[in-house]
């Protein structure tokens, strides 16, 4: 089997008020990618692109079926400053998404 087979294309989303809150995110997140892939070869940003339309940044990553998302944003949430993650299920037609926000009022208290 392939190696490429076990693939997933994820997408990592910066919103425009998280971005616009803490412009500085946008390289903290490529350079924490970058490494990333240092450490996990395996795992790639296929394209980095800003969104126009919505103003959000947008990377898709191929995310090996051995790796879990989560760990990675484990790592990056001490990276960055304090977010919310909304995470949209998979269906079989769409590839998952994980979306970087400015924290809910809620989250703050």
């Amino acid at each position: 089997m392939d190696p490429q087979d076990n693939v997933t294309v994820t997408e990592l989303r910066l919103s425009y008020h998280y971005i616009k809150e803490h412009p500085w995110v946008v390289t903290a997140v490529n350079g924490f990618l970058s490494a990333y892939f240092m450490e996990q070869p395996s795992f790639r940003v296929q394209r980095h692109f800003d969104d126009l339309e919505s103003g959000m940044h947008v990377w898709l990553c191929d995310v090996p079926a051995t790796m879990k998302m989560e760990r990675l944003l484990r790592r990056l949430k001490a990276d960055i400053p304090t977010f919310h993650l909304t995470t949209t299920t998979s269906l079989p037609e769409s590839r998952p998404q994980y979306l970087i926000d400015c924290p809910n009022p809620v989250d703050q208290q």
